[in-house]
């Protein structure tokens, strides 16, 4: 049109120079985030959480700044893996994460609710506001990585994570059963339909190391994680072993401590 002022946010007409809108949310004024990478699953209970944590762990190890938000807001479990129980805090500027004993930051539903086992009756927009406030109301300062542990599923929670936040990549979390390989393909087409690449898949539980003979055992079948990292060109795979110093970890709140080279050349990837 002749008389365009190239706003469309002030515009009605659906030309074919109209500009797709944005919902991208800015962060807070004292946040500075060089890299988002969500975590995603397509169901609950392969580990997530769990991956999250190492990969922010081994991180840290390496010497960058990490931050961790916890988007699972029915479900949250970070803040216990880390053993952090403290409330978190805030004022005119914004609310301000709670620091791991390791300079984790984390941020969750369970540092703002009175008890921690408090339940989250919540409908799905005040969840997924809840989560797009972890971004724009909390004070992240100086951050390399800010990792995100998403709820499962392909929801509210991850259509307003991938809309309103600039989320770099994903790493998929899966387990060996042929159902969940299913899933995985749903989320690796859901990133696709987002724009959003695919910096690797982790296979939890994917083997059982006997401590005597060190065989290994695929106690919950075969995986075939590799076939579908191909069929998606996936170069970054690792795989997690069913460890029960790693499950002790998380109930103790000790993942910071925890000891294996699982994750290492993955994260170096990243």
């Amino acid at each position: 049109m002749s008389d365009c002022t190239h706003d469309c946010s002030t515009c009605g007409e659906a030309c074919a120079d109209r500009k797709p809108e944005s919902f991208l949310e800015a962060p807070n004024a004292l946040s500075d985030i060089k890299k988002v990478i969500a975590v995603v699953s397509g169901k609950g209970g392969v580990g997530k959480s769990l991956v999250t944590s190492l990969l922010a762990v081994s991180m840290q190890r390496e010497g960058k700044k990490v931050g961790i938000m916890d988007a699972d807001i029915t479900g949250p479990s970070i803040p216990k893996i880390f053993g952090v129980h403290e409330k978190a805090t805030g004022n005119e500027a914004g609310i301000y994460p709670v620091r791991s004993k390791m300079d984790i930051d984390i941020m969750s539903v369970n540092l703002l609710l009175e008890n921690e086992t408090d339940p989250v009756v919540w409908r799905g927009p005040v969840i997924a506001g809840t989560v797009k406030q972890f971004w724009t109301e909390v004070v992240w300062s100086d951050k390399d990585y800010l990792f995100i542990d998403m709820p499962p599923g392909t929801g509210d929670v991850p259509l307003t994570v991938f809309q309103s936040i600039p989320v770099n990549g994903i790493v998929i979390v899966t387990s060996p059963q042929e159902l969940v390989s299913m899933i995985v393909e749903k989320a690796v087409k859901m990133a696709n339909m987002m724009n959003i690449p695919v910096l690797g898949i982790v296979e939890n539980m994917s083997y059982f190391e006997c401590p005597n003979c060190h065989e290994k055992h695929s106690i919950y079948g075969e995986s075939n994680i590799e076939e579908i990292a191909k069929k998606y060109d996936i170069t970054n795979i690792a795989k997690l072993p069913v460890n029960p110093k790693l499950a002790a970890a998380c109930d103790k709140g000790m993942i910071e401590l925890f000891d294996g080279n699982w994750l290492d050349d993955f994260s170096k990837k990243l």
